[in-house]
């Protein structure tokens, strides 16, 4: 997988390459869908010309970018795609409330687009994040490089500066009742308080 998200209870998208034991599969799978909580897996659109390099299903919409093109790509139907700005993207996360609101993490700084896509500009308050989260209710959060956390309310104003995970952090999710899990390099961290503080989860070996 370079791409994955979540639908609901076993509903998955994901995007990316064949393994090397799969035979007759093209070299990108373009967007992939499992039903079954990822037991198996099936193609749904842009085989062999798309992979996505980050996921995000919001709205009843999928946002992703597209590694081939460079450019964010958004369906209503997961089937017709519809491209937008061109961005190097590691991460994108989508506002709760508005659609058309969306933020990305970049080599270049925290972006925000606030025309569905059509053009992004660096938040240039913001920590220099590589993940970031946005539950429906409470703050934002973002992991910067070293795994260090930050919460916000706003995107475009303050970031407040959290605990530090001491290892480069490889995947993030939060909800709206405060628990955060950050994955790193070494193990699983868990918050129970919106990423203010946390207790390792699960060791990883």
């Amino acid at each position: 997988f370079m791409g994955f998200t979540v639908i609901g209870p076993d509903h998955f998208l994901g995007s990316g390459h064949p393994g090397a034991h799969e035979r007759g599969q093209p070299p990108s799978l373009g967007l992939i869908e499992s039903t079954d909580g990822a037991r198996s897996w099936k193609p749904v659109s842009l085989s062999g010309r798309a992979d996505f390099h980050a996921l995000v299903y919001r709205h009843d919409r999928v946002y992703g970018q597209d590694s081939h093109s460079g450019k964010i790509m958004i369906s209503d139907d997961m089937r017709t795609w519809e491209p937008k700005a061109q961005l190097a993207v590691i991460e994108l996360a989508v506002s709760p409330h508005d659609p058309t609101d969306i933020l990305a993490t970049s080599d270049h700084g925290l972006q925000r687009s606030r025309d569905d896509g059509q053009t992004f500009s660096t938040l240039d308050t913001a920590p220099p994040l590589v993940l970031v989260s946005w539950p429906d209710h409470g703050p934002l959060v973002g992991v910067d490089a070293t795994g260090t956390v930050y919460t916000s309310d706003d995107p475009a104003a303050n970031w407040q500066t959290g605990q530090q995970l001491a290892s480069r952090p490889q995947a993030l999710i939060s909800d709206s009742d405060g628990v955060v899990f950050v994955a790193t390099e070494h193990a699983i961290h868990r918050s129970n308080d919106h990423g203010a503080t946390f207790t390792q989860y699960r060791e990883l070996r």
